[in-house]
């Protein structure tokens, strides 16, 4: 079965209804739309409000919205994969809290957490999955509910962070299209710089950990700016030279949405025009998992089959990789 390949056959996602605007962060925290703007690029993030509401529910639209795009039924899929740093609960995965929600019954079902480079860990692992002939329809999605973990009363942090989530479908393939390489990278190092200080077994939850605000996104920002402008860009540059891919061949860049200028370096490492990447960070933020599948949603019906694309992400940890991959199909016939 080594002919095989994993391609995405569909892909679907969801964002959240309200939008939280620079304007109203504003009147929350001592900032500006400019320092925002010239800083991120960010002008807006979805939030996921409601009481008991998870990253689960957003997960869920974007399964739903997958499997009737795709015509799937529920009992046909072999296996899901959640990609998330904000899950439902420590235990059980939230994986598994997605499939018994949307139907899933004959499948097996984890999560992922590699941060911010989850989602591709989580496609590439899949994707194995795919390859060994044995698995027909495996899930991945990225999800993340950011707000329950992000400080607004941290002008560094609360500017950044949205919710949202979105699935793909992978599928075997015969075809030359499908996932084609991969480069991953990890630098644990790196974790003093970006990490949630309390909620873990090394230091549980307590009066005190609550109350220091330790179970919210704890970021330096300098640090891991810099690293990953550096690291992105070198790791989506190896992968188009591993693959003998010059600017003129690559269709699409799929960058993880975390800073717009990390964005712009990457594409000028790779001699991109901007046109050939996806962005929308200035509509939902940094939703950790959701950015690079919710990118490929939204530009679903403008993708080719055997457009190449690659996906880059980085992430705390420090997590960084980068995957070369043939479209499989013409979005431009699918239903939205």
């Amino acid at each position: 079965m080594s002919d095989l390949k994993a391609a995405i056959t569909g892909v679907h996602g969801y964002a959240p209804d309200y939008i939280l605007t620079n304007a109203e962060l504003e009147t929350m925290v001592d900032t500006t739309d400019e320092w925002i703007t010239t800083r991120t690029g960010i002008k807006e993030r979805h939030i996921l409000k409601g009481e008991g509401k998870g990253t689960s529910d957003m997960a869920v639209e974007a399964v739903n919205g997958l499997l009737k795009k795709t015509n799937t039924k529920p009992e046909e899929v072999d296996l899901l994969i959640c990609a998330t740093v904000t899950p439902d609960m420590q235990f059980p995965a939230t994986a598994n809290i997605i499939s018994d929600k949307v139907g899933i019954k004959n499948a097996f079902s984890f999560d992922m957490n590699a941060a911010c480079s989850t989602f591709i860990y989580a496609l590439v692992t899949a994707s194995k999955y795919v390859e060994s002939g044995e698995y027909k329809k495996v899930i991945v999605v990225g999800a993340d509910k950011m707000s329950s973990i992000t400080d607004y009363t941290d002008r560094a942090t609360c500017v950044i962070f949205g919710d949202a989530a979105a699935a793909v479908m992978l599928e075997p393939t015969t075809e030359n299209v499908g996932i084609i390489d991969h480069k991953f990278y990890t630098d644990g190092s790196g974790r003093v710089h970006l990490h949630q200080k309390a909620g873990g077994s090394v230091k549980p939850a307590s009066h005190e950990t609550v109350d220091a605000r330790e179970h919210y996104i704890y970021q330096e920002g300098q640090p891991v700016f810099k690293f990953a402008v550096t690291n992105m860009a070198d790791v989506a540059v190896e992968i188009m030279k591993r693959n003998n891919l010059t600017s003129d061949d690559i269709n699409w860049l799929v960058p993880h949405q975390a800073n717009l200028r990390i964005i712009d370096a990457t594409a000028r490492r790779m001699g991109l025009d901007k046109n050939k990447v996806m962005i929308n960070i200035q509509r939902y933020g940094n939703t950790t998992n959701g950015t690079i599948p919710m990118c490929l949603y939204e530009w679903e019906d403008q993708l080719k089959k055997g457009d190449n694309v690659v996906l880059a992400a980085f992430g705390g940890g420090f997590t960084w990789g980068a995957i070369y991959l043939k479209w499989a199909y013409d979005g431009s016939k699918t239903n939205s």
